[in-house]
């Protein structure tokens, strides 16, 4: 009597089932190898979420056998009056799912939208940067990434800024003596920083345990640079590092420092040239909305926008999130932030960023 072989991994049938504990190996490896994953796939960034804003995990993993076949990274996130919903991946630019091929992420998809409607969450969010085919997903493609190849020089990176972001830097490097540094001990300047942003612009930020989870979680692949004006900070980031490319992603600048020392212009240009010695081979700079003034100012530092295919199921939310501030209904809650003391601006972003991932 004889036996027919097993059938190739390709052509076993698939699983897709909830990430167990024991899945948090083959997560990590899956992700580190696939060619399209990013920073926020890697499992310890929903952790790092989990353990400082409360939002459980519950990614979806896709099997043919005993190998792991394709992964989407979710975290249930929890909203007032005890709504929820499901996003890949929150405080996150990219997301969604991984697969072995197109047939495992949409299966991945399939399943997320199954178990949106399962718990009657508000919405599933898939923050992709490639579409799933999949019927049923409502485009909300309100952002747009900011992604370039580095010089091989570092001379070379002011050479290739547009004319006016040249001078500007010029301006903050050799009239004002900005000079950048980087090191991890900088956090409470960055967390400083960013919030002085963020009351300026009229929206709460991040607790200081989130830029610091982050640095532990991910050790010398979190960078933070800081740039200084007469021995005094006065703009920061936070910068991720991913298979050659540095995405520069939470920043802050002191109010008025764009305006009197060009610090900005000077931050971007000083950190390509960072890069570059670093070795480091694209720059990331991250994510905007595309009414927004860091949309233009990134346009204006020569980088071109590639709109961001985002997806959301509806479950019971009957349109896409709207709590933006290009929204001119939230105008008052901007205007109203944006007056409050310092103090109390960091202390109730700690109460409100649970709620804005």
């Amino acid at each position: 009597m004889t036996t027919d072989p097993p059938a190739p991994s390709s052509q076993r049938a698939l699983e897709v089932r909830p990430a167990r504990p024991d899945d948090a190996a083959a997560c990590e490896a899956f992700v580190r190898a696939h060619p399209r994953a990013s920073f926020f796939h890697l499992p310890a960034w929903s952790r790092v979420v989990a353990d400082v804003f409360g939002h459980a995990p519950c990614a979806l993993t896709a099997w043919r056998g005993e190998r792991l076949a394709g992964l989407l990274p979710l975290s249930s996130c929890r909203a007032p009056l005890g709504a929820e919903a499901l996003i890949s991946v929150p405080y996150a630019v990219y997301g969604g799912p991984l697969g072995d091929d197109d047939e495992v992420e949409a299966a991945l998809v399939r399943a997320a939208m199954a178990e949106a409607e399962r718990r009657g969450v508000r919405r599933l969010e898939l923050r992709c940067e490639r579409a799933p085919q999949v019927p049923g997903l409502v485009p909300h493609e309100l952002y747009a990434t900011f992604v370039r190849e580095l010089p091989s020089d570092p001379a070379e990176v002011l050479a290739r800024m547009p004319k006016k972001a040249r001078a500007e830097a010029r301006r903050g490097r050799d009239k004002h003596g900005l000079t950048l540094t980087e090191g991890d001990w900088y956090l409470d300047d960055l967390h400083r920083l960013f919030h002085q942003n963020k009351r300026a612009l009229g929206s709460p930020g991040l607790p200081l345990d989130f830029f610091r989870g982050l640095a532990r979680a991910f050790g010398r692949d979190v960078r933070v640079h800081v740039v200084h004006h007469a021995g005094q900070p006065v703009c920061a980031v936070m910068s991720f590092l991913w298979r050659g490319t540095c995405l520069a992603y939470y920043s802050g600048t002191r109010p008025g420092a764009d305006r009197e020392l060009s610090a900005s212009n000077f931050l971007y240009m000083a950190l390509q040239e960072w890069c570059v010695r670093e070795g480091l081979t694209s720059f990331d700079f991250g994510r905007s909305r595309r009414d927004s003034g860091a949309f233009s100012f990134k346009e204006h530092q020569g980088f071109e926008a590639r709109v961001l295919p985002y997806r959301l199921h509806l479950v019971r939310d009957r349109e896409a999130p709207s709590f933006t501030p290009s929204n001119p209904r939230t105008a008052w809650l901007r205007e109203t932030w944006s007056k409050l003391p310092p103090w109390a601006c960091v202390r109730l972003s700690g109460l409100l960023a649970p709620y804005l991932p």
